[in-house]
């Protein structure tokens, strides 16, 4: 069975999408810990309703030492690390450590929209602003850039011209929990190859 660490920075809608995964049969792993980088947010609640062993690393405490911290924490313990909703940068040994281990879960189809100062409505923004017809969502192994891991997989939405930033948000998120525990259950059957930049998935 899988072990895997779930980091989160707000409500955890994509932790809950792996945790009904899970209770539904579809994916056979177990979530060893929950990570929040923040308090008072409603995804450490989630977990708390499941026992999950919840961590709250604060960002403005830990600063710089946050990546150095988790990985205290999670090292020797945990298969795979899902950054769901994390909007800390990891950083350091962490990334070494958990090569091709990190995975995370970005509001666009990289390498659109993404990057430094990208997350939340504001990739939303973007896409809107910028026209275009299809948007999605990509998850991808985490190293030591931001958002420039190697893709796992990628879903699309439609994008009409009535869609604004929140519409949009809805339409990916939606499909953000389909990807979410998608990629997590092919790596717990090692169904990936990674070469290079690609990752190919095995049948």
């Amino acid at each position: 069975m899988l072990k895997i660490a779930v980091l989160i920075s707000g409500g955890g809608t994509n932790l809950q999408s792996i945790i009904d995964s899970i209770d539904c049969g579809y994916l056979n792993c177990s979530i060893e810990a929950v990570v929040a980088d923040r308090d008072n947010i409603y995804g450490i609640e989630r977990a708390k309703k499941k026992n999950i062993k919840t961590y709250i690393l604060d960002r403005k405490l830990y600063k710089n030492n946050l990546s150095n911290k988790i990985c205290e924490l999670l090292e020797g313990k945990v298969d795979l690390i899902v950054l769901a909703g994390w909007l800390s940068i990891l950083q350091g040994d962490i990334i070494k450590k958990f090569k091709n281990s990190i995975i995370n879960i970005h509001p666009s189809l990289i390498p659109s929209f993404c990057g430094n100062g990208m997350y939340g409505i504001k990739v939303h923004e973007k896409a809107i602003e910028y026209g275009v017809k299809v948007s999605g969502c990509t998850v991808h192994f985490v190293d030591e850039g931001t958002d420039t891991g190697a893709i796992i997989l990628q879903k699309t939405v439609s994008v009409s011209h009535m869609d604004t930033a929140e519409i949009l948000q809805k339409k990916v998120l939606k499909e953000e929990h389909n990807a979410l525990p998608e990629a997590i259950k092919l790596i717990s059957e090692n169904k990936i190859k990674v070469e290079n930049r690609k990752v190919i998935i095995l049948n």
